[in-house]
């Protein structure tokens, strides 16, 4: 799972979707978990060893964070393409809610933790993306963007801001394994990946000056 915790008062919220409980959070809060998750859900079925070679870990390092996610029911063995020899594994789920708004209150450590785990992968994408920027299609290069922008809104604007985000990437194909065969010539897979973070530290208005003030249409040499 690479994707955002889904909120329930979004739009595009699929019915293939997980609702993390406490143990499913426990589950998720690792990593390399998160990814195992997100590229099953990326590029299909696929087994301990493929996942080693992409990750950069070992075969068996791979193999038991696949049980743990197969245990936590994100995860299952595809029993058609396994064999005696290797095990493939499937996805379960298209995408993952948090919306237990009590769970990070029960559970601080393991929403910390996944939520570290999730952002740490956005972070890993984006470094990929840029290694690999040079080398791609110059019309591919110059659909890249990284922005941010710097609002003061209330609770309520940043809730409604982020509904409207989900709406406009709701109207877009969405990339799953099945639909890539559909998808019309040209198209490629695009990540779109959005944060809104809450600054509190910084005061909503500036403290006025304590000394004497400032003499206005004073030149400064």
């Amino acid at each position: 799972m690479t994707d955002a915790p889904e909120r329930p008062d979004g739009p595009n919220i699929e019915e293939n979707s997980v609702v993390l409980d406490a143990q499913g959070l426990r589950a998720l809060a690792h990593p390399v978990r998160v990814q195992l998750v997100g590229l099953l859900r990326k590029y299909g079925p696929s087994t301990a060893t493929r996942f080693a070679e992409r990750l950069g870990v070992n075969s068996g390092t791979a193999s038991y964070h696949l049980r743990q996610l197969g245990a936590a029911g994100f995860v299952e063995e595809d029993a058609e393409r396994g064999n005696a020899r290797e095990r493939w594994w499937r996805s379960v789920h298209r995408t993952t809610e948090l919306n237990d708004r009590e769970l990070a209150d029960r559970e601080p450590e393991a929403a910390l933790a996944f939520l570290q785990s999730v952002a740490a992968t956005h972070t890993l994408r984006i470094q990929q993306t840029l290694n690999a920027l040079q080398t791609i299609p110059r019309t591919w290069r110059d659909t890249f963007d990284v922005s941010d922008w710097a609002l003061r809104l209330t609770p309520e604007e940043a809730v409604a801001l982020r509904q409207e985000l989900r709406a406009v990437v709701a109207r877009y194909r969405r990339d799953t394994p099945e639909a890539a065969a559909g998808a019309p010539e040209g198209a490629e897979r695009i990540g779109v990946i959005t944060h809104l973070l809450p600054e509190l530290d910084v005061p909503a208005t500036p403290e006025k000056p304590t000394g004497p003030e400032t003499a206005t249409g004073t030149e400064t040499p």
